[in-house]
């Protein structure tokens, strides 16, 4: 298998107000392009584009191509079961959605310590291998954000679990809150391949600061600024594949013009992107990947990540020169769709679902103080 796989989280949209409006012909062409270049791995999730994801995988991919000639994958995730039933039903569900048959990959969607408890008393994991046993599920994993060491109690408890998820990238590879090295460096010890998430980091890794893409062009002018993300992800001995959340066909003809016949990176260019991190690292306000996961529960419907990438843009400018920014005219444009950041009621939905653990809703107050409301 080719190491690029397409991730149907962040696709193109007819409207930004709006994830679920998928314009579905851009992805149709995004689709083909991916198989015509011999990749076949497609990832999605029930939740991912507002619930439309799955859906747009049977119209763009599905109904289009042969059965055999790419592997899909999707997960079940524990905010949305509360009973056994509610396995069947979701999973039942997303085969009617997708058209699939059978899913190549099943995921149990982004275990952390606070999800745990809910898949084992569900029991989840063996619902899983009864699927597999029943040819339809083909291999089964689990998604992942939190601890090596949690990663290890899983994997030791569950070692028919074939392979794991996780969110590596250079900017979180020596992280202390996510801990990219530590938890591929787990999931090799105990034989599993791991299918990369978040590359580039909600799309932080695309647009770095200026010094950073200069280190990049002064080693490859012919590469792209996320190409070095992938390709980071990629080198690793044991990634399987590396997802990108590509949302338009110029990023997926970018991914696969370096991916077609890829080269991993030579330890000068892994040095390179080290460094690029560490200057990442000192203009970052907020790390947040922009997943949204925050987002479906909001009671005040916040458009959490939208407003924290406005943030850290605006972070990264010389605002006691310029005083504003067009992010400022961004946040009203938001603020008549969606919630204004002040309006947060510290309910802590958002906390419980974030995969990097972020303190939203105080994040959510230095955005509130920053645009005045």
């Amino acid at each position: 298998m080719k190491k690029l796989g397409f991730g149907l989280m962040r696709l193109p949209t007819t409207d930004k107000a709006n994830p679920a409006a998928v314009d579905v012909e851009q992805v149709e062409r995004m689709v083909d392009l991916f198989l015509e270049k011999g990749f076949t791995y497609f990832d999605t999730a029930w939740m991912y584009n507002a619930f439309a994801s799955e859906s747009v995988a049977k119209t763009a991919l599905v109904d289009r191509h042969p059965r055999d000639s790419f592997t899909l994958a999707t997960k079940l995730h524990a905010g949305f079961i509360e009973s056994l039933e509610d396995r069947d039903k979701i999973f039942n569900a997303q085969l009617e959605k997708t058209g699939a048959g059978y899913f190549d990959y099943y995921l149990l969607h982004g275990i952390e310590a606070a999800m745990l408890p809910k898949y084992e008393r569900l029991e989840c994991f063996n619902w899983l291998l009864d699927k597999k046993a029943r040819g339809l599920v083909k291999h089964a994993g689990f998604s992942f954000h939190d601890t090596p060491e949690l990663l290890d109690e899983i994997l030791t408890k569950h070692p028919e679990m074939e392979f794991v998820q996780l969110q590596v990238n250079y900017l979180d590879w020596e992280s202390e809150w996510v801990r990219s090295r530590a938890c591929y460096e787990m999931a090799t010890k105990h034989g599993k391949p791991v299918i990369v998430m978040e590359p580039c980091k909600g799309g932080t890794l695309a647009q770095v600061p200026e010094a950073a893409e200069k280190l990049f062009k002064g080693v490859n002018p012919a590469m792209s600024v996320p190409s070095w993300a992938i390709r980071f992800a990629a080198s690793l001995p044991n990634v399987m594949v590396v997802l990108s959340g590509m949302s338009n066909v110029a990023q997926m003809e970018d991914n696969l013009s370096y991916m077609e016949n890829f080269q991993p990176l030579t330890e000068e260019e892994k040095a390179v992107c080290h460094q690029v991190a560490d200057i990442i690292n000192a203009q970052i306000a907020i790390p947040c990947t922009g997943c949204s996961y925050c987002t479906e529960g909001c009671p005040q419907h916040i458009a959490i990540p939208q407003y924290f990438s406005l943030y850290n843009e605006d972070m990264r400018e010389r605002l006691e020169e310029k005083g504003w920014t067009v992010n400022f005219t961004n946040y009203e444009i938001l603020n008549a769709k969606f919630g204004k950041a002040g309006d947060c009621i510290a309910c802590g939905q958002c906390e419980g679902v974030c995969p990097q653990h972020l303190p939203i809703i105080e994040n959510l107050k230095k955005v509130a103080a920053h645009y005045g409301k």
